[in-house]
């Protein structure tokens, strides 16, 4: 189930990766896993195992975990007691037009022996990188950025996976978390930055590695520890060992997972994704505060910040909006009729609660501006008074790079439009914006952003980027400096 109604209108999280070893009947975790992730990646997913006597197996398939890998049958062809997994959308490859071929884990058969990889995130100089290998002879046969890796790992000299896994990622530039094995070894990598996310958890003397500690909770694993920005750790049965791959910096975690792409229920650096977006809620009450008489979520992402609004302006907290809990990715549009009724098949109004109220809306962003206005046409239609949009982040005005599913900029509302013409363009009576300093200081920074030196990676809102997009710039993107 989407995490949000309008899957057409929302920067999606592109990938969530998961590992476990030292466990029998690995897959069955790998699969609770990438159930708990589903959030991070609808369109597709794989698992690979290794077992002593039969070796690697895999299983990739299109659509959901629970519809592919809860099977009895699927989880007995891939036995083993390691095993890796991972779910997607496409960013790098052939987006919206996934083939096979491009689901992960990628595997590949070295002189060592052979070798699983599963990435989140996005490698910003991989067609440069695919470009020198191709020349050089090697064959790709997926249009993913992360196949880059396993045919760098095939070209270093060095003796062991692990070593050739730091070459590879040593000439990788973006953002990038890896979960990696090999018929003993469990490996797990950040980038320098620590962009994407990447936990360590524990069970029953096994390990395990995954994207949210949600990912955890469902397998009854412990939660031991973040792996830190540009660390890797190689997991075996004498326990794990840390290594640094990279020269420090200073981390630039991605600042929207708190905002949107994470599950409420996970944490990271020791605090609540739920907790922070309450607070964003709360500083957006103290910012943009506006007579009314309700308070109503987007379901679902609107919901924290909503009650968060509430507690801080005394403003009641009502669910005006209800959505439809079977409302599929798969749901059948057989006619235009059928497609025109469009959000009432996803999302309806309370009308007995919402007629002749104020309505504050929160929501976590605005991206197109398509599902804002759609929404607001409902709330009037039902008989609202006045209609107030408070959006959990600021303006996004700039695509993201680093694994994450963003429109060209062209097509993105805040670049085209100041918050005004928002405003009108959407048809509301207000609409507010948290600051970027607020987010920041809803997400635990008490002193706001620190412009000289960002605390998180903020591209989307502010066009910093703290790795530059070479592929991108490539073909023809215009940076800030240049397109102001």
């Amino acid at each position: 189930m989407l995490s949000h109604p309008f899957d057409d209108d929302k920067l999606r999280e592109e990938c969530g990766v998961f590992g476990c070893i030292g466990m029998d009947d690995a897959a069955s975790f790998v699969a609770l896993g990438l159930h708990a992730l589903q959030h991070r990646g609808q369109e597709a997913g794989g698992i690979i195992t290794h077992h002593a006597e039969s070796g690697f197996q895999s299983a990739h398939r299109f659509g959901l975990v629970r519809d592919n890998f809860t099977k009895q049958g699927v989880i007995e062809t891939l036995p083993g007691r390691i095993g890796i997994g991972h779910v997607r959308y496409s960013t790098a490859g052939s987006k919206g037009a996934t083939q096979i071929r491009d689901v992960q884990p990628f595997f590949g058969e070295f002189a060592m022996g052979g070798a699983a990889l599963a990435h989140n995130g996005n490698i910003t100089n991989a067609d440069a990188i695919r470009r020198e290998l191709i020349e050089r002879g090697s064959i790709f046969q997926s249009s993913s950025d992360s196949e880059c890796l396993i045919h760098l790992m095939a070209r270093s000299f060095q003796k062991t996976i692990p070593e050739r896994m730091k070459d590879a990622l040593r000439r990788a530039e973006g953002a990038f978390s890896v979960v990696a094995m090999t018929r003993t070894k469990l490996i797990g990598v950040r980038d320098p930055l620590g962009v994407r996310p990447l936990v360590l958890g524990s069970l029953n003397g096994g390990w395990v590695l995954a994207s949210e500690t949600c990912a955890l909770d469902i397998i009854g694993a412990d939660f031991v520890r973040e792996i830190e920005p540009g660390e890797m750790v190689v997991i075996t049965d004498k326990g794990v060992e840390t290594m640094r791959p990279f020269a420090p910096q200073k981390s630039r975690f991605c600042l929207f997972e708190h905002v949107y792409f994470s599950r409420p229920d996970s944490f990271f650096g020791g605090r609540s994704v739920y907790e922070t977006r309450r607070r964003i809620g709360v500083e957006l009450a103290r910012e943009a505060p506006v007579d009314a008489d309700l308070v109503c979520p987007v379901p679902d992402s609107g919901t924290p910040a909503a009650i968060g609004y509430s507690q801080e302006s005394g403003i009641e907290f009502a669910l005006g909006i209800t959505r439809n809990q079977y409302m599929g990715r798969t749901f059948i549009e057989p006619s235009q009729q059928i497609r025109s009724m469009g959000v009432r098949l996803k999302l309806n109004v309370n009308r007995a609660l919402i007629r002749g109220k104020r309505i504050i809306l929160v929501d976590d962003s605005v991206v197109r501006g398509t599902t804002s206005q759609k929404i607001k046409e409902m709330i009037l239609e039902a008989g609202a008074k006045e209609v107030h949009f408070r959006i959990a982040s600021p303006p996004t005005a700039w695509p993201c790079f680093y694994g994450v599913d963003t429109p060209d900029r062209e097509n993105l509302l805040a670049a085209r439009m100041t918050e005004d013409e928002m405003r009108d363009h959407i048809g509301v009576d207000s609409l507010r914006f948290v600051s970027l300093n607020g987010l920041y200081r809803a997400a635990g920074e008490a002193e706001g952003r620190n412009d000289a030196c960002p605390q998180y990676c903020d591209a989307c809102f502010s066009g910093e980027y703290p790795v530059a997009p070479h592929d991108m710039l490539e073909r023809g993107f215009q940076p800030k400096h240049a397109a102001e």
